[in-house]
């Protein structure tokens, strides 16, 4: 039995019902401007110009009515009903090829979205869409990431990485072939460089390569003498001599830098948020030992952990026993691993303000994390 609609030229229903009949149909896109449909088969990509008897809108309707019969048993197209669950990832994992053949772009980004996304329907997806909104939007899937279509996607966001307009977008394309590792060495060096004139590009590599960073800053002048005192313990297993060290070290020294970098010019909130994400993933391994709930209760609190009149967990009282000439900096430390985005909402939770404007309003919040940091970097501390 053949599938289509007598509303169809003649000529189009017949050529579409060969191409659905004779071939195994991986996915459908429809250029509207040029009347023409594209399929995807097992033998490449087939071609079928269409002939419309009406107005083209109409025609386009009879066309993905004729596709969502094949496709879907129904006449309907793309369901409505889905159209509201698709960008929130919320598709049913059931009939995804399906949804790839009804030439119905919707369609396409639920697939993407949903989180049975497979590198094979990922492949067919970028067929479809090749987007660097639709790239990013798979690349959140580790199906993808694993697959051969990472490096394919990864490699198209860096390239086209400077026609991108949003810096939000900008940041997450970043952050994400960091997380996945699609970059080689080289790339990854590019990236970087790039970051000095960005400095948001740096939160990827604060996130997902705090231990390996591309290493432009040399240790802190007394790290040989703070190593001879701590790395006992850090070998032991303290694990706040062992971060204070890396703090520190040239690594550690480099990753302070890009923090100051992302603290002193933020384009949006989103920025600001994930660099405070960012210090408070670095600090993960010390368990946290600050709990606020406003910035302005974390540094009193850490320094009345060193002065004793907090309670201090054992092994940083170990640590300044070991060290006290690095009071300060321990200090500095300690507050820092209390930082978390959510601290920053009395600033940016309300706050639609960008760039320039955006800083001069959450300088109360950066000016004190700065100091902090500037102490880690400055020796004698």
């Amino acid at each position: 039995m053949t599938l289509g609609l007598t509303d169809l030229s003649a000529e189009d229903q017949l050529r579409m019902n060969v191409l659905m009949m004779a071939n195994q149909v991986q996915a459908v896109r429809i250029d509207e401007g040029s009347m023409t449909l594209y399929a995807l088969t097992d033998k490449g990509e087939a071609r079928v110009p269409l002939h419309a008897n009406c107005r083209a809108d109409q025609y386009l309707h009879r066309v993905k009515e004729f596709l969502g019969g094949h496709a879907l048993g129904s006449p309907g197209g793309y369901p409505v009903y889905l159209q509201r669950w698709t960008r929130m990832g919320q598709t049913s994992d059931k009939n995804l090829d399906a949804l790839l053949l009804l030439g119905e772009p919707e369609a396409v980004v639920a697939v993407a979205h949903a989180p049975g996304l497979t590198d094979e329907l990922a492949r067919r997806v970028w067929w479809c869409q090749p987007t660097m909104e639709m790239a990013r939007w798979m690349l959140e899937k580790d199906a993808v990431i694993a697959g051969r279509m990472g490096k394919v996607l990864a490699d198209f966001l860096i390239e086209h990485l400077p026609f991108e307009e949003n810096p939000d977008a900008r940041m997450h394309t970043i952050r994400l072939v960091l997380y996945g590792k699609l970059t080689d060495e080289a790339t990854t060096a590019k990236l970087w460089r790039m970051a000095k004139g960005v400095p948001y590009y740096f939160i990827g590599f604060l996130e997902f390569m705090p231990e390996n960073l591309p290493q432009d800053q040399p240790a802190r002048a007394d790290f040989a003498e703070a190593e001879t005192l701590l790395k006992p313990l850090a070998e032991s297993g303290n694990v706040y001599a062992e971060r204070f060290l890396s703090l520190l070290s040239a690594n550690g020294q480099t990753w302070l830098k890009a923090v100051t970098e992302v603290l002193t010019k933020p384009s949006t909130s989103l920025v600001a948020y994930a660099m405070l994400d960012a210090i408070s993933r670095y600090f993960y391994s010390t368990g946290y030992p600050i709990k606020a709930s406003a910035l302005e209760e974390i540094f009193p609190q850490a320094e009345a952990m060193i002065r004793g009149d907090a309670k201090t967990p054992e092994a940083i009282r170990v640590l300044l026993d070991a060290a006290p000439q690095f009071a300060r900096s321990v200090q500095a430390m300690l507050g820092l691993s209390a930082i978390t985005g959510k601290l920053a909402d009395p600033w940016l939770l309300r706050n639609t303000a960008v760039g320039a404007l955006m800083r001069r309003k959450i300088e109360p919040m950066v000016k004190p994390i700065q100091v902090e940091v500037d102490v880690l970097r400055s020796p004698g501390h």
